[in-house]
């Protein structure tokens, strides 16, 4: 798949270069074209990197990879985002990761949906620590991916993606499970820099 990132933190730049491990097209956009510019060096594997709306351009999947604040900002600068596939990764969270800024009525992925209403906003990935994304650390375990949207088409290609890059991808429903799936997501973050655990846990559903 042409997958573009937006973004250059953390986040970014594991998922850029797990997904170009795992033979996909990867370009990276970003506010700022030089450091999309040496990410994609730094990935190596073909990837390229620019602005937002060179990346976005000719892909089939856009992640955003940001956090939620930048998101219409970044949105205005991809250009015609209609029927692409627009994955939100992001938690709501506040300057000290330690609440969410909004829920129970809507939710981050909701929000952008409503911000990009051409395309087909999926949630994934927000469970997932970024120094998780590489499959040599997960040691042979198998990590979950929700998948929350309401076009099944799009979730079937998230899912696709996500099991490219070796996690179990797993169907949440609609686009609104993003109101439960964000609040995993700021637990996790308890556990990994509140409750002891660090950065390398995350959350599983498991059915018996």
């Amino acid at each position: 798949m042409k997958v573009a990132i937006i973004g250059t933190g953390n986040m970014a730049s594991g998922l850029a270069s797990t997904l170009a491990g795992a033979n996909h097209n990867v370009a990276i956009g970003s506010r700022d074209p030089a450091k999309a510019a040496a990410l994609a060096e730094k990935v190596g594997q073909e990837s390229q990197g620019g602005g937002i709306a060179a990346a976005t351009r000719l892909a089939d999947i856009v992640i955003l990879a940001i956090p939620f604040g930048g998101a219409a900002d970044a949105l205005k600068e991809a250009g015609d985002l209609a029927g692409k596939i627009l994955v939100d990764i992001s938690n709501p969270i506040s300057a000290d990761y330690k609440e969410l800024v909004i829920g129970h009525t809507t939710s981050a992925a909701e929000e952008i949906q409503a911000l990009a209403p051409k395309a087909n906003v999926v949630k994934a990935f927000n469970t997932i620590f970024a120094q998780l994304l590489p499959s040599e650390a997960r040691q042979g375990k198998m990590l979950q991916v929700l998948i929350a949207g309401d076009d099944e088409e799009a979730k079937s290609q998230v899912s696709a993606l996500a099991q490219s890059m070796g996690f179990e991808a797993v169907n949440a429903g609609p686009l609104s499970n993003s109101r439960f799936i964000e609040p995993i997501g700021e637990m996790n973050i308890h556990f990994g820099y509140f409750l002891g655990k660090g950065p390398t846990v995350a959350p599983a559903w498991v059915q018996v």
